[in-house]
């Protein structure tokens, strides 16, 4: 049988390669969709003036004195980028992080800032302990153990002087049981009642974290985070997270990493159908610039396929460094 001769002589009524045929084409037939409105660029914000410090393990991370934050985020708004997220680097640290609620801190520094000059840019702020923390731990310690409930009263502290500041959003992201009821009270009580709270629902003990830590100085000093943050094997877990920030008052819930989790993703907005985030987080970001660095991929190419994969799992919004990057290839 001539193989050619019978293949030539099919008739195929669905060629599905029709719908592949042109750039055009492709576009029109797209499911996933990316957009610099769904996109949220995290900043690390440190003390002084005139500060650009690019992150070692981190191409194209900076750390950014406030005067240098705004030229950042007013750079980013005209890339088409609407949105971020700050994290502290405070001048000096103690054993119960303090400066995570100094209203002369960086973070509330900048949003102030941020709110004054670039008033539509949507500011949202990490709530967490580990970089204002001498020990570097997310909570404070009792016998070398977080302890939940004072770490709780820590963060409330922290997420009312963020909105006191002008902060649209507060994300705590320590993992911490009931603090999302916890701020949720403070806020509304305090007047606060238009401020959100985007949680870190679903945050795993991953090791895609390691360059965030060199960049907020915030890794441990000693032991680690897996008391609190979640074990990677476990699905079913996130969902009882997911679900327990939502009935406390959480606006938004994230998962933390992303590509690792895609499948939590697609479970937390399937099934709770709710403003899903997820953060394409340090280790991400940096496996891909040094590939790129290398020569071993295309990375504006590898870049979107990444982004379009968090967005097809189904996040409405994510968190990358590669934001600005990304809107431009957009554009």
């Amino acid at each position: 049988m001539n193989p050619i001769h019978t293949h030539a002589t099919l008739k195929l009524t669905r060629r599905l390669r029709r719908l592949r045929t042109s750039d055009a084409m492709r576009a029109l037939v797209r499911e996933t969709r990316l957009s610099p409105d769904t996109l949220m660029l995290p900043l690390f914000i440190c003390a002084g003036e005139g500060v650009r410090r690019e992150v070692s393990s981190m191409p194209g991370v900076f750390n950014l004195s406030v005067d240098e934050a705004v030229t950042e985020v007013r750079a980013a708004r005209a890339d088409g980028v609407r949105s971020v997220l700050l994290f502290g680097l405070p001048e000096q640290k103690d054993d119960v992080g303090s400066a995570a609620y100094d209203p002369e801190a960086p973070v509330q520094s900048a949003i102030r800032a941020l709110k004054r000059e670039l008033p539509d840019v949507l500011v949202v702020t990490d709530v967490c302990l580990c970089e204002y923390t001498d020990h570097g731990h997310c909570g404070i310690l009792i016998d070398d153990e977080i302890a939940n409930d004072p770490t709780v009263d820590q963060l409330v502290r922290a997420a009312i002087s963020h909105a006191a500041a002008g902060a649209d959003i507060v994300a705590p992201s320590d993992m911490m049981d009931g603090r999302v009821a916890a701020i949720r009270n403070a806020l509304d009580e305090r007047g606060f009642e238009h401020v959100a709270i985007m949680s870190y629902a679903a945050k795993y003990c991953s090791a895609f974290y390691g360059p965030f830590r060199d960049a907020a100085g915030s890794t441990p000093k000693f032991g680690d985070r897996r008391s609190h943050q979640m074990d990677p094997a476990n699905a079913l877990e996130a969902l009882r997270e997911v679900r327990q920030d939502i009935e406390e008052g959480a606006d938004i819930v994230m998962v933390k990493p992303a590509l690792p989790y895609l499948d939590i993703i697609t479970r937390v907005k399937d099934t709770f159908g709710y403003p899903t985030a997820a953060y394409h987080v340090s280790g991400e970001y940096a496996m891909l610039k040094a590939a790129a660095g290398n020569g071993w991929i295309d990375e504006r190419r590898a870049m979107l396929e990444t982004l379009s994969a968090i967005r097809r799992a189904g996040a409405d919004i994510i968190i990358t460094y590669y934001a600005r990057d990304a809107a431009r290839a957009l554009a």
